[in-house]
């Protein structure tokens, strides 16, 4: 069997790309941007309201990978409420997940501060794979060795796909930060969409790179001027037509089909834009429906901020709630939750058992995001 080659990647961005084919769809994608924009600009307190979509999208994105931890499993994680009998390959997995949150809420602080760059993205590969599978991998630095992509345990002359030589790599990438740079390409979109493709193609990292990849997204949107906050996430859509989008990335290395992709980029993001709106349209009248329902329910001062403790984290147990609401003492806390559950606003999940404190679930918002 003759040795399997890396892939060598033509110029980037690629020369002689016609845009008139796709005018109508980037004018919808970028009406889509700027129509999810429109609310993020209304919202009144958007790290609250959004942390929901934000934990969401950290699920999906490493779901694409593999990952099998749900949305309940990871907030359960955050609450710090761990299942007997858990395994440590699911514990593993709410880690991952975990992480690619947090590294998502530093690259939206790294930005504020700094131009997008390949430094700024090594600090995110940092974080994401710190005390995870692939952590004695070479994290928050770009690879030394060749990898390749295949079905787990494959060998490179079976692979799927296999990534530029490590030798040639930084010259890539210097073209990829050189095109990340550039502010007059015709389509911030379009150009989001290239710059997408050509990283995973590039496949810099040893482990990590899709969800590198795809933390990317909102915090170009957001660097670039599109959007006001980098909350704009692509990952639903990515799952769900998981098969088709490797597909449309191994064609660009095939037979260099940019066309096919960007198709599918613009796509991606017109439907995508559609399910965030809403969303986030319904996380709003929830909230401000919410309002005079746990205020009337607890008649407590903290009404609004058992609110807030619950948006940003669904599941919550005793001590979570009082450490996020700032409540004093442990009798007014239960009391509130108490009056919440006897009006039929959160669920009492699991009652405290000895030292364990007890469990409470504000499903409304898991309904809404899960839908």
């Amino acid at each position: 069997m003759s040795k399997a080659k890396p892939y060598i990647p033509p110029d980037f961005p690629p020369k002689d790309l016609k845009l008139e084919p796709f005018i109508q769809k980037i004018v919808e994608a970028n009406r889509g941007i700027a129509l999810f924009d429109g609310i993020l600009r209304a919202l009144p307190n958007p790290d609250i309201l959004l942390a929901p979509l934000m934990t969401n999208e950290a699920v999906l994105s490493s779901r694409i990978e593999g990952t099998q931890a749900t949305f309940e499993d990871v907030l359960q994680e955050e609450a710090g409420i761990t299942p007997k009998g858990i395994s440590d390959f699911e514990r593993n997995d709410r880690k991952e997940v975990l992480n690619y949150k947090k590294a998502l809420l530093s690259g939206a602080e790294e930005v504020e501060r700094r131009p997008l760059s390949l430094s700024l993205i090594k600090g995110l590969h940092k974080i994401l794979l710190t005390g995870v599978r692939g952590e004695r991998r070479f994290i928050g630095e770009f690879r030394k060795t060749q990898n390749w992509i295949g079905s787990p345990g494959s060998s490179i002359e079976n692979a799927r796909y296999i990534p530029p030589d490590p030798i040639v790599l930084p010259e890539h990438l210097e073209y990829w930060e050189t095109f990340l740079k550039r502010d007059d390409f015709p389509d911030k979109i379009v150009q989001l969409g290239l710059l997408h493709a050509q990283f995973e193609i590039l496949h810099p990292f040893e482990d990590g790179n899709g969800r590198v990849g795809r933390l990317i997204i909102p915090l170009f949107l957001y660097w670039k001027g599109l959007i006001s906050r980098p909350s704009f996430y692509l990952s639903e859509f990515l799952e769900k037509n998981r098969t088709e989008y490797y597909d449309k990335l191994l064609i660009i290395t095939k037979n260099n089909d940019w066309s096919g992709w960007i198709d599918f980029f613009l796509i991606a993001v017109i439907e995508q834009a559609k399910t965030n709106i809403s969303k986030a349209q319904k996380l709003l009248n929830l909230y401000n429906e919410m309002k005079d329902k746990f205020i009337q329910a607890t008649k407590s001062q903290y009404a609004i901020s058992a609110l807030d403790a619950f948006f940003r984290q669904p599941i919550l147990n005793t001590a979570n709630f009082i450490q996020i609401t700032g409540i004093p003492n442990r009798m007014t806390a239960n009391n509130i939750l108490k009056s919440l559950i006897e009006a039929e606003l959160i669920t009492l999940h699991k009652p405290s058992e000895g030292r364990k404190p007890a469990e409470y679930v504000f499903s409304s918002i898991i309904d809404i995001v899960e839908s």
